[in-house]
């Protein structure tokens, strides 16, 4: 079967905790393929590696920001951590370029057995001063990751200038064929906190989801970035405290 393209309508929702608390949620366009399918089936109007309405370049992902190397990066960072029960296919969850402007929080590298079980999760995190560090999830004994599974990372990152980089991470991730649930927990000095959420159903991707995408949820990325502006103004006026951005950790994965 030629692999394809797939897009991920999903609903993007956050609740901060401490303090100041603040939610909120979002529709956001995401696409799912094969990172390493040579001609995944896709529409006119997306593009790999190419200038389209919608596209995705390896530049973007897989090693530092603007310096990535797409699949290749991920199966180095595997067998750096001897994840040899994740042999299978490679896909990539991301937020796309579209129109060429490009921004995303989170993409998140699914490493699969040959089996097609779950194995590993690189959940590859950006701020908006584009640096970049990534978590790798997986099990010490490298079983399947089912979707009752909580995965822990302990966070190195500076992502938002309203939390603290002390605390840790709780994942979750459930995959399915039809849809894609992901939930984050993180909690710091048993005070602030910050639950996120990043769910919907998968399709295969057609060109009237883009042009409704255009339509509905315009600048695609660029829009993300400016709705993240806006909750942090909104934080801010609400009392938040602000933290200045420290340098990011010198090793790319944790």
């Amino acid at each position: 079967m030629t692999p394809i393209v797939e897009h991920v309508r999903g609903t993007t929702f956050h609740q901060r905790r401490g303090k100041v608390d603040h939610k909120l949620r979002h529709s956001v366009d995401y696409v799912l393929y094969d990172a390493e399918a040579p001609a995944p089936k896709r529409p006119r109007l997306f593009s790999l590696n190419r200038r389209n309405i919608m596209s995705v370049w390896d530049r973007d992902h897989g090693g530092p920001w603007g310096q990535g190397r797409g699949a290749e990066w991920v199966r180095e960072v595997l067998k750096a951590h001897d994840l040899f029960s994740a042999k299978g296919r490679i896909e990539l969850l991301t937020l796309p370029r579209v129109l060429g402007a490009e921004f995303n929080p989170v993409s998140f590298w699914l490493c699969y057995g040959k089996d097609e079980t779950l194995r590993a999760v690189i959940a590859e995190v950006n701020n908006p001063w584009r640096d970049r560090h990534s978590y790798l999830c997986r099990h010490a004994d490298q079983r399947p990751i089912e979707p009752s599974d909580i995965l822990t990372a302990v966070k190195l990152f500076h992502v938002s200038p309203f939390l603290p980089i002390e605390g840790g991470y709780r994942f979750r991730f459930d995959i399915r064929p039809d849809k894609v649930g992901i939930w984050i927990d993180y909690s710091a000095n048993g005070e602030e906190g910050l639950y996120a959420t990043l769910t919907g159903p998968r399709r295969p991707l057609r060109n009237r989801h883009i042009l409704t995408g255009l339509i509905r949820r315009p600048f695609g990325s660029i829009r993300v970035l400016s709705l993240i502006y806006w909750h942090a103004l909104r934080l801010k006026l609400k009392g938040a405290r602000y933290r200045t951005r420290p340098e990011p950790p010198a090793k790319e994965v944790s």
